[in-house]
């Protein structure tokens, strides 16, 4: 009944910001306002990516060269943190002199460098008289950061969690490596450092896509596979790499186009294909808004937008696009510019840079979960004491959970369990969002209630992902005492319906638990804040009722927002969570942790930590699990 409930809170909530920036944007009818939006975005998207201030040194290595095409190739490895390398294939063209130059990010290939596409696209920049850069993403080609490949979309998920933990941005961590490998060209002789251009498809579509907004001196982009809006993309329940969804976007009101128009007006062309999961129809409406705002700088023509005829990928006809485009604004060349099918790739070892083709097996480099158990360690040392009063309040802001009162309440039609003989149990929808039943409150109980009983004592359970599952495997049925339980959202009646529907597991890395806690990343209003208010509205909806002693149970992954509520709240008479996690810390040391994004806050590690919320909670009684029981 309420399976979608999540889905539609954000799909509302991006709807309002999507029509608010429409009116912002309507409302430039200047230069100077023109301008002035392109610093407004410019400084919201600084502000989202929090990029290093310093840079450390480069180090290159040129490790090894190689004739191809009558190109020269060479590997590359720079550091863009220090000792944490990244590989990269550097193709020079032929002739003397300064190139314009061209760093190519590529998508989710497994293979990174190695993929025939990227490196076709290499191949052919050279030969057109381009120096051409290619980089190994983080948890691709070489730089795979477990020994088992899992997976880059996983394995880029898996490596978010304790960076955000952390208060940083994983997108942040890919976009640095690209900027590091553009202070890495302009280094070369061969490179004219005033040309300097990106592209790239898919994840290196987004990669190029946030490089063009953060880097103010490239000369031209062309991201391909990426930009749509952030309402096609929710409304089309399409979750996205923990890299492509930038912290308080959506609460500053940006969208995609923002991104290009940040670095209005150099030349872009925005790339899509007729038959992608991003949506064209949003790409063609990203390059209207950004048009809007080029034609104000007397510069209409150079933002441009092309659909090829294919499915999701950097297919033949949005290759020729790009080179087309490039040509026309390095060297002045109007027409098509064609692809050399002839031009031949490297092959995979040909690519390495290291013999075995796994750069962080060379003892001097670290990897990205070592730098993140570094920072969390960091984070913990230096992370103040505060009163009671004061975290509260830091924590209630942190999490966005708002001002709490007792929930509007529905009465529902009764549960009913089949287990041998039919078992009833009532039900209300706690509206714990302005009209929008978020959480599914239960009484089990001997006798069935329309009603929400006073009782001189009572349990408030909340549930790792049923409550009604967990409460008949408990032998919670036939009760003469009163065991209320709670589904908070994202779980048991509030587990979404759609979304990736050919796998309904909540802990998948990327499905739908996943998808609606990185939207609340982009809103700064996680969604373990939501659970957590959904918890406390429960609270003072049951003391309201009458219900005079209430001890708070949870199991699971319900024991991360109910440890809190219990922190924030008074009511809770004694507490038991069973099978919580030992600490945030724990996880962000962890190389995999499954417990989920829904679990964490963004920069939480550096304010406090489950240790520190146990201490201030009387008649607390606890167990620790390592990682959460999957489904």
């Amino acid at each position: 009944m309420f399976e979608n409930s999540v889905q539609e809170f954000y799909l509302q909530k991006v709807k309002k910001v999507y029509n608010d920036r429409k009116k912002r944007l309507a409302a430039v009818k200047t230069r100077k306002q023109a301008l002035a939006y392109i610093a407004d975005v410019r400084k919201k998207i600084a502000k989202s990516f929090n990029l290093p201030k310093t840079k450390c040194p480069l180090n290159p290595q040129f490790v090894k060269e190689q004739q191809i095409n009558g190109i020269t190739v060479k590997n590359v490895i720079y550091e863009s943190r220090k000792d944490f390398p990244v590989t990269g294939l550097l193709a020079l063209p032929e002739g003397s002199g300064k190139h314009p130059a061209v760093i190519v990010l590529c998508g989710h290939a497994e293979e990174g460098k190695a993929s025939v596409t990227y490196q076709t696209v290499v191949m052919n920049l050279a030969k057109q008289g381009f120096v051409a850069l290619i980089i190994d993403p983080i948890g691709q080609g070489e730089r795979h950061q477990f020994d088992k490949i899992i997976g880059c979309t996983t394995e880029h998920n898996f490596l978010g969690k304790p960076i955000y933990m952390n208060g940083e941005y994983f997108g942040a961590w890919r976009a640095w490596d690209a900027v590091r490998g553009i202070d890495f060209l302009k280094t070369l002789p061969e490179v004219d450092a005033k040309q300097i251009a990106v592209t790239g498809n898919s994840g290196g579509g987004t990669m190029t896509t946030f490089v063009n907004a953060l880097v103010p001196d490239l000369c031209m982009a062309a991201p391909s596979c990426y930009i749509t809006t952030w309402l096609r993309e929710v409304e089309n329940e399409l979750p996205a790499d923990i890299e492509q969804m930038p912290p308080r976007a959506l609460e500053f009101g940006l969208d995609m186009a923002d991104f290009v128009i940040a670095q209005a007006p150099r030349p872009t062309l925005i790339l899509g294909q007729k038959n992608d999961f991003f949506d064209p129809r949003g790409t063609v409406e990203a390059c209207e808004d950004a048009k809007h705002i080029y034609k104000l700088l007397g510069a209409e023509d150079d933002v441009q937008v092309f659909i090829g005829p294919d499915s999701h990928g950097y297919h033949l006809a949005n290759r020729e696009a790009m080179y087309s485009f490039f040509n026309k604004y390095a060297f002045g060349k109007d027409g098509k510019t064609a692809e050399d099918a002839s031009l031949k790739v490297l092959d995979e070892a040909a690519s390495y840079c290291a013999n075995d083709g796994a750069i962080f097996k060379q003892s001097k480099y670290r990897k990205v979960f070592d730098l993140s158990a570094e920072k969390a360690a960091e984070l913990t040392e230096k992370r103040k004491d505060l009163d009671k009063d004061s975290l509260r309040r830091k924590l209630a802001k942190i999490l966005s959970i708002g001002k709490v009162e007792v929930p509007y309440y529905r009465i529902l039609r009764p549960g009913r369990q089949f287990d041998g003989k039919c078992e009833t149990f009532a039900r209300w929808g706690l509206e714990t969002e302005p009209e929008r039943v978020m959480s599914v409150l239960k009484l089990y109980n001997e006798f069935y209630y329309n009603y929400i009983p006073d009782a001189d004592e009572a349990t408030l359970y909340i549930s790792h992902l049923d409550a009604d599952v967990e409460v008949r495997n408990n032998g919670g049925f036939e009760r003469k005492e009163f065991l209320f339980a709670l589904d908070v959202r994202g779980v048991g009646e509030l587990k979404p319906s759609g979304c990736d529907r050919y796998s309904r597991k909540f802990f998948g890395q990327y499905l739908f638990d996943y998808h609606f806690a990185s939207l609340g990343v982009m809103f700064n209003k996680p969604v373990l804040g939501g659970k957590v208010r959904d918890i406390l509205c429960a609270l003072e909806l049951l003391k309201a009722k009458g219900v005079k002693k209430i001890t708070l149970k949870a199991e699971g992954q319900g024991t991360v927002p109910a440890l809190i509520a219990a922190f924030l709240s008074d009511i809770p008479a004694a507490v038991e969570l069973n099978n919580m996690p030992e600490s945030w810390k724990s996880m962000a040391e962890k190389q995999q942790t499954f417990w989920p994004l829904s679990a964490m806050a963004y920069g939480i590690i550096g304010v406090t930590d489950f240790d520190v919320l146990r201490k201030h909670i009387k008649n607390l009684k606890y167990t620790v699990a390592s990682e959460p029981q999957q489904d």
